[in-house]
């Protein structure tokens, strides 16, 4: 799991990490440069667990990044990634584990992603699976074991086959913040299989739960990594006009709620040009 400066949430998120009916067999926590305590915390209260302690912060990115970098040198067969603020019910590993029992003839997956709910039950409003809806086919047949084809995920509690990180490589460190999570998962699933297992369920206690256009400042890193996304091989072609629309509405939902201020547009300009001059994807 990745950690910035939520030494509280972590110490919830890892009490139930480590109170799972199939507890994982190791666990990892990223520190992305914490100065709340987290590291004495974590000394104190969570000695067996191991730390990677960044020398600074490098973002959800760049911690996701590091995180599975350390698995795989470990050799863990899957890697159970996850935000410090997930805290996932008592059998949600079990359940994401035992999953590829029930295939009954289904393709076997590469990753596998918990039913993300917020404080009040609902799906996350920042964490609907993206569903594979071009085979109904599959999408029929997976349904009945309780299972969703999946086309992309976010992180939180999602489960990764090592085999996906040795084919597809890892989470793009300079994405930062936002999209990361898609567009790994993306990569991975344009041509494996994935599923949501429904019956696998993680709380995400984010403070609030506004879509990317609410985000203030933030909403660079959507427009940009948004057009990283675009330029790079994580969607198949078809799918990329689909996605461009969505970037757009965002945008114009964005500045729309920032009355077309000179700051929003500025944000928007300077994200467009680094999504179309930067590293990409």
């Amino acid at each position: 799991m990745v950690t910035h400066n939520r030494r509280q949430l972590l110490h919830e998120c890892l009490q139930a990490v480590l109170g799972q009916t199939r507890r994982p067999n190791d666990v990892l926590v990223v520190d992305n440069a914490s100065t709340d305590g987290t590291g004495e915390m974590l000394a104190r209260e969570f000695p067996h667990v191991e730390v990677l302690a960044l020398p600074d912060n490098q973002g959800g990115a760049g911690g996701f990044h590091e995180g599975m970098r350390r698995g795989l040198e470990r050799g863990s067969g899957w890697l159970w990634v996850m935000d410090d603020d997930t805290i996932p019910e008592p059998a949600a590993l079990e359940r994401l584990l035992t999953a590829p029992e029930r295939l009954d003839g289904l393709p076997e997956p590469v990753l596998l992603a918990s039913r993300i709910v917020w404080t009040d039950g609902r799906i996350h409003p920042l964490n609907p699976p993206g569903l594979l809806l071009r085979d109904m086919d599959l999408m029929v047949r997976a349904s009945v074991q309780g299972l969703l084809p999946l086309r992309w995920s976010t992180f939180p509690s999602t489960l990764i086959k090592r085999e996906a990180l040795e084919r597809y490589g890892l989470p793009l460190k300079h994405f930062w913040i936002w999209s990361d999570d898609i567009e790994f998962t993306a990569r991975v699933l344009r041509d494996e299989v994935g599923y949501v297992v429904c019956d696998s369920i993680a709380h995400h206690k984010t403070a609030t739960a506004y879509p990317p256009w609410e985000g203030g400042d933030r909403f660079y890193y959507a427009v940009r990594n948004g057009i990283y996304i675009l330029r790079g091989n994580a969607l198949r072609r078809e799918e990329k006009p689909q996605h461009v629309f969505t970037v757009l509405r965002q945008t114009v939902r964005y500045l729309r709620l920032n009355r077309l201020s000179p700051h929003s547009l500025r944000i928007v300009l300077r994200a467009t040009r680094d999504g179309l001059t930067g590293p990409g994807s």
